[in-house]
């Protein structure tokens, strides 16, 4: 649902839907729904402006969606140069920073907004009217009901419903990322638009480890409302270990686990948070040996730190 297909829908408990959805708007529902349906279905083409932790970023974006496929192509305006190009969520080639990132740059499993499901989580609520790059918008806010995911203000575009703008707020009503189209177009981007440019270099893919590999971890404690949607092992060669990854999703928040072997003398502990990102890493004792534990994502600092610590192997008593 995030806006950004650079950056940044899978449970709830359906006992608990009906009492939940009285606290929320059927408007805001039936929006989210039209969000959801544009960006599966409508084609587009802009430039938004980024801010996170007081840094901006401009950018070009080119989204088609054809013959059941979805290509787009985004495209950073000022500092260095960075590109991406994705065909139905896989990554095709990245350029500049992204580039020179951490292995293979994740691909982004296409999401189903459930308002419903969301319901669990969040309150869902009309609170006015906008205007942004110049077309009529509806605000729509989903709001918290526990203190492990963030706030999101969206201004949707009432003819197209398509993300205008969308802020993310922590529990003190304060900005932590901001996205704004500043031109909104919905023409067809031709082919060549789409194409990559001669800097973009194409991502290698790895071949996928099985999933029992990767079902060898688990975690005692999540937030209510995640669910792990996706999990991969890779194999390091330079430093000759496997790191387990595990990637869960609320519906709006996204957050991995990221577990690798560790010597006595290897690894530190991190808590850091840049904008809405928190990352924390931790080294824990388990049955299986040392480990290092980082965990990065859309939530906030203390619930990565509580999730990084209630990692455990799968096959050890669940300990809290």
């Amino acid at each position: 649902m995030r806006a950004l297909p650079l950056l940044s829908l899978l449970i709830g408990s359906c006992m608990t839907v009906p009492a939940l959805a009285a606290n929320s708007s059927p408007e805001a529902s039936e929006w989210l729904n039209k969000l959801a349906q544009a960006e599966q279905k409508q084609s587009y083409q802009g430039s938004f402006v980024y801010e996170r932790n007081g840094s901006f970023s401009s950018h070009d974006i080119w989204h088609r969606v054809q013959d059941g496929k979805v290509s787009e192509r985004l495209l950073q305006l000022d500092g260095t140069a960075q590109e991406i190009v994705r065909v139905d969520g896989k990554v095709q080639c990245v350029s500049g920073a992204l580039a020179s990132g951490v292995g293979n740059p994740p691909d982004s499993a296409q999401r189903s907004l459930d308002p419903l499901k969301l319901m669990s989580w969040y309150d869902l609520s009309v609170a006015g009217k906008s205007r942004v790059a110049d077309r009529d918008a509806v605000i729509v806010t989903l709001t918290p009901r526990d203190q492990h995911r963030y706030a999101f203000e969206l201004h949707l575009d009432r003819r197209t419903g398509l993300p205008l703008r969308s802020l993310m707020l922590n529990d003190k009503g304060q900005l932590l990322e901001r996205f704004q189209m500043t031109r909104l177009d919905t023409d067809v981007p031709t082919d060549q638009e789409l194409q990559a440019s001669a800097a973009c270099k194409p991502v290698e893919r790895v071949a996928s480890t099985t999933s029992e590999a990767v079902a060898g971890w688990r975690s005692d404690w999540l937030p209510p409302g995640f669910e792990l949607i996706n999990s991969t092992v890779r194999r390091d060669p330079e430093r000759n270990s496997s790191i387990s990854s595990l990637m869960y999703d609320d519906g709006l928040a996204r957050f991995s686990v990221f577990l690798e072997p560790v010597k006595d003398d290897a690894g530190a502990d991190v808590r850091t948070q840049l904008g809405p990102t928190s990352a924390v890493s931790r080294r824990l004792n388990t049955p299986k040996g040392k480990v290092q534990v980082t965990v990065v994502g859309e939530i906030p600092l203390g619930t990565a730190e509580r999730i990084a610590l209630s990692m455990r192997p799968q096959d050890a008593q669940a300990r809290q």
